[in-house]
């Protein structure tokens, strides 16, 4: 077992190896969305990289199951600009694309702006030293994402329906012989938002999200991510996760799932 959840294919600088890290809990063939939404992150900060520039919109949609199996990751500017440009990448499997995301990378003031601070967003959660121990997973995989992350729960569980705040640290590397980006580790952790506030239970029930919306007005800093999340379901099936993202500096900005809700 390598400590990442990909490794790079040193025959194909876009291919990266899947490992038994990037599990996720509804398939033991299938992996959470988490890590391969932070693979996308992983190529979308690389493509043709701007100084002064950050990304401050990812939206992420998954077109089905991901495998475990080795993924073609690549990344495009598909909208220029002096000020604002979009970037758009793929995941791919042999069979065909497997995600797509769509980021808007921004230049970032210089001077900074001077905005009142009555209107910058303040506030805070308690931080990760003030949660409980973690408990088990709801998952029957002796390996997989809910093994290669650190979780730590200052209100709700996994064991109480509804809303939670929980911290997220991703243990490993997304990228084998690379440092997990900002970037990298939100889109990792945020990916969690349906899973730590659930209101159905897990035994039951599906609540599987289609896509993955994070938009950020500051880079986080440091290893942990708050959700401060809730889970909004409906008796015909549709639902919605959102998140309050937080690091220990305060906030970051917010994170979306449309879920599928069913009968397992």
């Amino acid at each position: 077992m390598t400590d990442a959840f990909y490794l790079p294919d040193p025959d194909r600088p876009d291919r990266f190896i899947s490992t038994e890290f990037t599990r996720g809990p509804w398939s033991p063939d299938a992996q959470h969305a988490g890590p391969p939404s932070a693979l996308l992150a992983h190529v979308i900060e690389r493509c043709e990289p701007r100084p002064g520039f950050q990304v401050g919109r990812v939206a992420v949609e998954i077109l089905g199951p991901v495998p475990l199996e080795p993924l073609t990751a690549q990344a495009r500017v598909a909208r220029p600009g002096r000020s604002v440009e979009l970037i758009e990448a793929t995941l791919s499997t042999e069979r065909g694309p497997v995600m797509r995301a769509n980021a808007w990378r921004f230049k970032l003031a210089e001077p900074e702006l001077p905005l009142p601070e009555c209107f910058l967003p303040t506030g805070s959660r308690p931080g990760p030293e003030h949660a409980d121990a973690p408990e088990p997973f709801p998952s029957t995989q002796p390996i997989g994402f809910h093994t290669a992350i650190d979780y730590r729960f200052v209100s709700g569980s996994f064991s109480e329906p509804g809303p939670a705040i929980c911290w997220i640290r991703i243990k490993h590397p997304i990228v084998a012989g690379t440092d997990p980006s900002p970037l990298e580790r939100t889109l990792a952790a945020a990916d969690s938002g349906n899973g730590v506030s659930a209101v159905l239970d897990w035994s039951k029930y599906l609540f599987i999200n289609t896509d993955l919306t994070v938009t950020l007005y500051r880079q986080p800093a440091g290893e942990w991510v708050c959700l401060d999340a809730v889970t909004y379901p409906q008796p015909h099936g549709i639902g919605m996760a959102e998140s309050a993202l937080y690091d220990e500096k305060g906030p970051l900005g917010r994170s979306t799932q449309t879920l599928f809700l069913g009968n397992r």
